[in-house]
């Protein structure tokens, strides 16, 4: 007799073609799992905008996008959802939530699902404390009631204000990539083409314009580093100011601004780079899946210490450097420690490589999801 399918239903705040780490995550769980033999998959988000509940395919998930009334803190503020939620949940064997999305606490709390919950924690709420004194309860409901708590490293864990005591039914899980998504492109000199000396060490930064980024810092440091040319892709509030500043300290020749890159074009960006640097200041910065796109190519990476899973992902010493977050001196070293030694690079970026293959390959993240969801232990 044949096995009843695991029916899952995934549940997050927005779905592709909304652009975020993630709802890319949620787009790869939904499209990944749903092809496992044995297994249903539906996906329950809000629109992105106000208006109706649509129900739609992509990409072979069965989608329903609950209507909205609009947003509050960045959360969507849908009746429709709630109610979507309790009518979907008891199709389902298991829920994975996507949090932080603190209508889906709600949702959970009052639809009265008794089978399996798994949440997915990807950072905590860092910036919006009005916020959290209105989602705390809920929060704790949350945590208390998921039978697993799944975290892409160790440090979302430790660096949590919140998880530490449930660290019992935490599980990691990390976030993957698809090396052959990557590697099989046309490799082009899209930096090199761009420098104003060709022999310059190229460093490259691609994210969000935004404060926790630590372009800003960035920027600082590279007044202190020699025989270097900065890559900067991506928009964001900042922008101007960062421009503004590159300009007053004489740095127009060797920081390129290159705005938003396509994805094409941000793949031969790596591709081309000699050193990729995340220097992010604030734990909002809970990942950093861009760790794993440049190293796939084989490339060292200066990331910071963060009380979250920064650090976790390129390793101090062995797939590149960490520095102080915040610390324009360190970073600065750093930058001319790897500027400074072509070999260096190079271990840390084969390293960097075979870190990405060996731990970070979608097909057994999805495995051991799979595994989470299903109760099916180590």
């Amino acid at each position: 007799m044949m096995s009843k399918k695991l029916r899952i239903l995934e549940v997050n705040k927005a779905y592709f073609p909304h652009t975020g780490g993630i709802e890319t995550l949620v787009k790869q769980y939904s499209e990944e799992l749903g092809r496992i033999g044995g297994v249903s998959v539906r996906t329950l988000v809000c629109r992105d905008e106000r208006g109706g509940t649509v129900r739609e395919t992509v990409g072979g998930v069965k989608l329903i996008r609950a209507g909205s009334m609009g947003t509050f803190s960045s959360c969507p503020l849908s009746l429709s959802f709630i109610r979507l939620f309790r009518k979907m949940a008891k199709k389902a064997d298991v829920v994975h939530i996507h949090v932080p999305f603190p209508l889906a606490d709600a949702a959970l709390l009052l639809s009265g699902f008794k089978g399996r919950v798994v949440v997915s924690w990807h950072s905590d709420i860092v910036k919006q404390k009005k916020l959290m004194l209105l989602y705390k309860p809920f929060m704790n409901y949350l945590l208390k009631r998921a039978d697993c708590i799944v975290t892409a490293t160790e440090g979302h864990v430790r660096g949590s204000d919140y998880l530490p005591e449930y660290s019992g039914k935490c599980r990691v899980v990390p976030y993957g990539i698809t090396p052959d998504d990557y590697l099989n492109i046309s490799r082009e000199p899209f930096l090199t083409e761009k420098c104003t000396d060709k022999n310059s060490v190229k460093v490259f930064f691609t994210g969000r314009l935004v404060y926790y980024k630590g372009v800003d810092v960035l920027l600082k440091a590279f007044r202190h580093v020699d025989n270097c040319e900065l890559f900067i892709a991506g928009t964001g509030v900042l922008e101007d100011g960062l421009k503004e500043y590159a300009k007053e300290h004489g740095m127009e020749n060797i920081v390129h601004f290159l705005g938003f890159l396509p994805d094409e074009q941000l793949k031969q960006a790596y591709a081309d780079c000699d050193v990729f640097v995340l220097p992010s200041v604030v734990k909002s910065e809970a990942f950093g899946i861009v760790q794993l796109e440049a190293m796939v190519y084989g490339k060292p990476v200066i990331n910071t210490s963060l009380p979250s899973g920064v650090p976790y992902v390129s390793l101090h010493g062995k797939t590149g450097l960490t520095v102080r977050a915040g610390d324009e001196d360190e970073l600065a070293a750093a930058l001319q420690i790897l500027a400074d030694d072509a070999e260096l690079r190079e271990k840390y970026g084969k390293a960097a490589a075979e870190r990405v293959l060996a731990e970070f390959n979608e097909k057994d993240v999805i495995r051991r999801l799979y595994g989470v969801l299903a109760d099916k232990g180590e």
